[in-house]
């Protein structure tokens, strides 16, 4: 993963975790707020009360009607003392008439008590209006969003502050890597071009036929680390490829490395067509196969690859007679080696697992200890033939 795509996503995952702490507070802070607005609703509804009483006593009896006072916002009317309307402008049904304010659900109500048979025989007084507590939640989502926001800057600023030293040194171990692979690509190439000049000129004999062997195993870790350091920096390009060919081919390659363990390669290659592939990403794929095959075998043993054609998709199977394995779920983690005494490093089946999920091939893997294992590779329809 990218540094800047590996601080945006830890900044954002403890910005989201910052966030959800702070809701506790907040949902007090909202509580309060919605507390003091209703506070500053009840002054607002008794100062209309007031002006209600106001222009009722200011009536003079000799008029000919009084004009009720009425505001956009809120809703008042006379009751008697059995609570019946004498005029009201209220809709909704009151459930209090007691002296005092009161709240339901977003309903606010004021009932005030009215000296008896002074205003136009009403008991009470009573104002309503409907409480919106959209400006409390308008503030507390803009607090949290600002702190969110805030939050993240932050933590992508120190993520990369703190994370400045080990991208150097990361730095320097990619720039050693890749001088070594160099250093190593050099020498590696010139061991193979004399040792088959040597066969060629020369009777071919065991130890020449080991040390091709080690060779091979060598060159098939190069591959590993070469591919592992370049491919997401990259553009593969894939063509259609002849796969029994090629699979032949990479068997071939091996056969010396086998034959160092006494393993015979068995095969049942059927004309599968071509796949639309990248051709290093194909051979990382069998390669690595057939070397985990080999290394995971028993000395003396046997090792089947078949190719054929199922379902109008093409099945790519490799089994082997060996150790089998204990932990099928962890075998394609980087590093994972369940038997270090067999060398290597644990990237071959990693290597596998990320083409394949690219690539959209089906795995399936059958395994028992000490009897061998299964892989078997079910390739997509190819509709670039």
């Amino acid at each position: 993963m990218k540094d800047n795509q590996y601080s945006a996503k830890y900044a954002l995952i403890y910005s989201a975790l910052v966030s959800i702490i702070l809701l506790a507070p907040l949902f007090y802070y909202m509580v309060y707020m919605k507390n003091i607005h209703a506070i500053q609703n009840e002054l607002l509804l008794k100062e209309k009360s007031l002006l209600i009483v106001k222009a009722m006593q200011e009536y003079d009896q000799n008029d000919e009607y009084f004009e009720y006072p009425r505001f956009k916002t809120f809703e008042s009317g006379l009751y008697d003392e059995k609570f019946q309307p004498i005029f009201t402008l209220i809709k909704t049904s009151i459930n209090y008439f007691k002296d005092g304010y009161y709240l339901d659900d977003n309903e606010a109500y004021l009932v005030v008590k009215l000296p008896k048979g002074r205003y136009f025989g009403a008991s009470y007084l009573v104002l309503h209006n409907t409480i919106s507590y959209a400006s409390v939640y308008e503030k507390v989502l803009l607090i949290l969003f600002s702190i969110a926001i805030l939050i993240f800057i932050l933590s992508v600023y120190f993520l990369k502050t703190f994370a400045r030293p080990f991208q150097k040194m990361n730095k320097q171990l990619d720039n050693f890597i890749k001088d070594s692979m160099h250093e190593i690509n050099t020498p590696l190439s010139i061991i193979n071009v004399n040792i088959d000049l040597y066969n060629r000129k020369n009777t071919p004999n065991k130890y020449m036929q080991r040390m091709k062997a080690a060779a091979k195993v060598l060159s098939n870790i190069y591959n590993d680390m070469d591919y592992l350091i370049k491919h997401e920096r990259l553009e593969h390009e894939k063509k259609n490829i002849d796969i029994a060919q090629f699979l032949q081919d990479r068997i071939e390659y091996f056969s010396e490395v086998a034959a160092m363990k006494n393993i015979t390669i068995h095969t049942d290659i059927s004309s599968c067509g071509s796949i639309y592939m990248n051709e290093k990403q194909l051979q990382r794929l069998i390669d690595n196969n057939i070397s985990n095959a080999i290394k995971y075998s028993y000395e003396n043993s046997q090792i089947d690859i078949a190719l054929y054609m199922q379902g109008g998709k093409c099945h790519l199977a490799f089994k082997d007679y060996g150790v089998g394995i204990e932990k099928i779920e962890k075998i394609f983690s980087r590093y994972y080696r369940e038997d270090t005494s067999k060398g290597g490093f644990g990237i071959g089946l990693n290597i596998v697992k990320s083409i394949i999920n690219h690539e959209n091939i089906e795995l399936k893997i059958e395994s028992n200890l000490k009897q061998g294992s299964l892989f078997l590779y079910i390739f997509p329809h190819n509709p670039h033939k």
